[in-house]
């Protein structure tokens, strides 16, 4: 398990590279570059960070609580911020003692998000992750208006080993919902995993789909604990916190998936999402394997954003 994490850890770090370049070759100049803790210099952070993708909201918190620290602990030296600064984006970004509830709970977990952003694979990936904690895990194919989408399900429910109830295309989602509670209670899943679609471009339908399938669980299976997970693509940025905060006007989102870290420019997004949005990011995705899909870890993202060793991690 420790030889797992620390090859996510790596991939993680390799995946964050350009980011890392945007923030943190910029960070390194300000902090050789200005002998006094002036305005300037945290202009220049401030700057950075934004640039980042790490975005408004966020980056004023981060800048607010290192100012304090500075002051706080009579910090004169640039050089010496750079510790706190690390440390000022850990606290923005840490996930609470409660957000992985529903792994421990009888529990439904709905899966949003748009058209391919991973949110097929990442259901998959999430079945395979219960299943080897030891839960029962059920699938449910409810994402029945995009063509395929069954077929993928079925796909990685047949690699974690995992139990699927399918509609087919064009079925009315709510349905397959309905059946799939019936077969999680018969068969006394410990998880219920829906695959839903997320078609933010017919916001009306989708509010409706959604509503429906909340009632349905709502009637059919009070007792099981309730979590909505939005799958976003770490590539796109900026967009993928206006989908955050678009699902969140619809849903009772509780967290995000973070997919596609591999490699992108914009992995400050994950800082901006839970700033702005108030919604943790619960898992990050870096690749393709089962294994790529892990917890979110402040202390091991930030890290690997800055490239600092992992030993705290």
């Amino acid at each position: 398990m420790a030889e797992e994490k620390k090859g996510f850890f790596r991939r993680l770090a390799d995946g964050l590279a350009k980011t890392r370049n945007n923030i943190v070759s910029g960070m390194d100049a300000i902090f050789n570059g200005f002998s006094d803790i002036d305005d300037d210099f945290y202009d220049e952070i401030e700057e950075t960070l934004v640039m980042g993708d790490i975005g408004i909201n966020a980056t004023t918190a981060i800048i607010d609580n290192l100012k304090q620290k500075v002051k706080e602990q009579h910090i004169k030296d640039p050089h010496e911020c750079k510790e706190l600064l690390i440390n000022s984006i850990k606290e923005q970004m840490q996930v609470g003692e409660t957000a992985y509830e529903f792994e421990h709970r009888t529990s439904v977990v709905l899966v949003i998000g748009v058209n391919g952003v991973g949110k097929t694979t990442s259901v998959g990936k999430l079945a395979g992750k219960l299943k080897e904690q030891g839960r029962k895990v059920i699938l449910a194919a409810a994402d029945t208006f995009r063509a395929a989408a069954g077929e993928q399900l079925t796909e990685w429910a047949n690699r974690a080993g995992v139990e699927i109830i399918g509609g087919s295309e064009g079925a009315d989602p709510a349905s397959v919902v309905f059946d799939a509670v019936s077969a999680a209670k018969a068969r006394k899943a410990d998880v219920l995993l829906i695959d839903t679609a997320g078609r933010l471009h017919n916001k009306k339908n989708l509010m409706e789909e959604l509503h429906k399938i909340y009632r349905i669980l709502e009637k059919e299976y009070p007792e099981a604990y309730l979590e909505t997970l939005v799958v976003l693509d770490g590539t796109t940025g900026q967009n993928a916190l206006q989908q955050a905060r678009q699902f969140a006007e619809v849903a009772n989102v509780t967290g995000i998936i973070l997919t596609k870290l591999d490699g992108t420019a914009k992995g400050g997004i994950a800082v901006a999402i839970q700033s702005e949005l108030d919604i943790p990011v619960k898992y990050i995705g870096v690749g393709e394997s089962i294994h790529d899909l892990q917890k979110f870890d402040a202390d091991q993202f930030v890290n690997a954003l800055f490239h600092t060793s992992e030993e705290n991690a």
